[in-house]
């Protein structure tokens, strides 16, 4: 079968010491630090062998998320911008979806035929984290896309444990295609779902909330603010095309900061005039940017205000700690998005019509042009590019 393989040398950075494990292994937890010259090439792979407790899922459309374009771009020193666990030589794509085409001898609940999409975190179920209910945190994590082979490819083999029906979609969105591309927007969907709604607590209709970036996560995160009752949902991004979706998916208010700066504004100063003095009760970072966000988002808190962190950045973030005490606000850090049933609630709110992601699709390629599709998401230009096999 085709696989989109990322290819990435082991140069561990000056004055970074792998631990044992990861010199072992090569599964690095911080890739930014190790991995140089990525190199994506198109190949012919193996296709998968299903093991009992496998399924065998022919990809029908598999999204080309932020983090896949940080592992294929670099630095000034060549280096991967993912700060993330990787490993390679690894197929991307994590956010996929497809009809069983195998099923393992002892897997039950799934059938050849079954539209599914799967999670990208392969959690263990052993550890302490996994056995708290924490899988996100799962001691040993595996990663679709990341340290294993992922959905830029025909074939893809999962546990059948982190695979999820999405037949129910059908009748929302009318055909398989369709649907088939909703399916590949549950995973970045539910990643938002877990940062507003498991850890950040989610907030109470009527509630002021503000996102920060209108890449695919932020604009899953408008979506998800405005079906669950948001009062005023404020956008900013400097992209004009996302700007442009952040609005038809749901935002009462876009911005690019960048232009309000040119009028002597800055975002904390929109959101205050918009919110009455008051302040947002939820932000989410999406923008992968602290330096310029988390003064913003602090000078912005409601009282009891919260900040949702979603978005990715190896640097260091300024903070005032001094507001968060006055104005009883909090910060939560969020990763992945198994459990707490995040899935089964974004593929029912897809199903029920609640939300439609697809409207965030802004360019399609199939497998084989999948260099050109990477090179587009460079531009950051698109919302969300999918990958058709």
């Amino acid at each position: 079968m085709k696989g989109a393989v990322l290819h990435a040398e082991w140069q561990p950075r000056k004055g970074y010491v792998p631990t044992q494990v990861e010199s072992q292994t090569r599964k690095a937890t911080q890739g930014s630090r190790v991995w140089r010259h990525p190199k994506l090439v198109l190949e012919e792979v193996p296709t998968p062998e299903v093991g009992q407790k496998d399924l065998l899922i022919q990809v029908k459309a598999c999204g080309v998320c932020g983090s896949d374009v940080h592992m294929y771009e670099k630095d000034g020193e060549g280096y991967v911008l993912y700060p993330g666990l990787t490993r390679f030589p690894s197929i991307l794509g994590h956010e996929l979806s497809g009809v069983v085409k195998k099923v393992g001898s002892e897997v039950k609940g799934f059938n050849e035929g079954d539209m599914v999409t799967t999670e990208e975190m392969i959690w263990c179920g052993d550890c302490t984290p996994c056995r708290n209910g924490v899988p996100n945190h799962c001691v040993n994590l595996e990663e679709i896309g990341f340290t294993i082979n992922g959905g830029f490819a025909e074939f893809l083999k999962v546990g059948a444990k982190y695979c999820w029906k999405i037949d129910s979609m059908l009748d929302a969105y009318g055909s398989e295609d369709r649907a088939y591309e909703a399916g590949s927007l549950v995973e970045p969907t539910s990643v938002s779902y877990h940062a507003m709604f498991t850890r950040g607590e989610g907030f109470k209709p009527g509630a002021f909330v503000v996102v920060y970036g209108a890449g695919p996560i932020g604009l899953a995160a408008i979506s998800l603010a405005k079906a669950a009752g948001a009062g005023k949902v404020i956008s900013f991004e400097t992209a004009r095309g996302r700007l442009d979706l952040a609005t038809k998916i749901g935002a009462d208010y876009a911005f690019n900061p960048t232009e309000l700066e040119k009028n002597g504004l800055a975002p904390h100063q929109k959101v205050m005039e918009i919110t009455g003095g008051l302040g947002a009760d939820m932000q989410i970072e999406a923008a992968g940017a602290p330096a310029r966000t988390l003064p913003e988002m602090e000078k912005s808190l409601a009282i009891g205000g919260k900040i949702t962190w979603i978005g990715r950045a190896d640097v260091q973030a300024p903070i005032f700690l001094e507001r968060f005490q006055v104005r009883a606000g909090q910060v939560y850090g969020s990763q992945g998005h198994s459990g707490h049933g995040n899935f089964m609630n974004a593929i029912r709110l897809m199903a029920a019509g609640k939300i439609d992601m697809t409207k965030i699709i802004t360019r399609r390629f199939r497998l084989d042009e999948a260099l050109s599709a990477m090179e587009q998401a460079t531009k950051r230009v698109d919302a969300k590019i999918t990958l058709k096999p």
